[in-house]
């Protein structure tokens, strides 16, 4: 009799320890398939996250005075020409800028200043392309987990009930355990797209700032011959 109890008790410990040996594959199929729905949507992060960092480093490699510097030179030399040209080869968002002010040299400087403010809208909203899908996907996914929370419990209800509404601990734990998982894959999608989101929104105010420095400077390259 206690040869069986000991062999019971081994048998009990072994599936204990397979079942806390799960895999990390067996844990996200146990999630259904809304972990697939989630999977997708940490895909769409990191490509939106990558591909904005990218684009934002490159749009802020231009932006320093000796760009600046330089379009002043080939302006005072009247090298128009030439300024377009550097503007073109920079091939930023404050070039873009500059370029379509100079394009405008001759008419009153209220329109230079217009045509440089439509330009920067415009590189500014470029800018934020995909970033309100990014923040979708910071509140959406928690959510999505939450949701898939739900239907697992509800699922291990509705088993307890077809079982005759008997409490069995291990299908109540077995089923608690396999539903929270989409709200902890929820999270794990949600929270980088978060903070991802800020950093992006962080670093493209920055962005904006140094945007308006260089046109400020550009403004007042143009008001130099008037000042002489």
């Amino acid at each position: 009799m206690k040869l069986l109890l000991l062999q019971q008790v081994a048998e009990e410990a072994m599936q204990t320890t397979e079942a806390g040996q799960m895999s990390l594959w067996q844990l996200f199929n146990s999630g259904g398939w809304l972990m697939w729905v989630l999977l997708a949507l940490g895909g769409v992060t990191v490509f939106i996250f990558v591909e904005r960092f990218l684009a934002i480093r490159k749009a802020s490699k231009g932006m320093n005075m000796g760009f600046m510097n330089r379009i002043r030179d080939a302006i005072s030399d009247g090298n128009i020409r030439a300024a377009i040209d550097m503007c073109r080869r920079s091939d930023t968002p404050i070039a873009r800028m500059v370029e379509k002010g100079i394009e405008r040299l001759g008419r009153p400087m209220a329109d230079v200043q217009s045509a440089i403010e439509n330009v920067a809208n415009l590189e500014v909203s470029r800018l934020e392309t995909g970033l309100p899908f990014l923040a979708t996907i910071a509140g959406g996914a928690p959510m999505i987990g939450f949701l898939g929370t739900v239907l697992g419990m509800v699922q291990t209800f509705m088993d307890m009930s077809a079982a005759g509404g008997t409490v069995d601990m291990a299908l109540l734990s077995g089923g608690m355990y396999v539903a929270m998982i989409t709200t902890v894959g929820g999270l794990i999608v949600g929270i980088p797209a978060y903070f991802g989101y800020n950093y992006l929104v962080a670093e493209i105010e920055k962005l904006v700032f140094r945007m308006e420095a260089n046109s400020i400077a550009f403004m007042d390259i143009l008001n130099q011959p008037a000042q002489k």
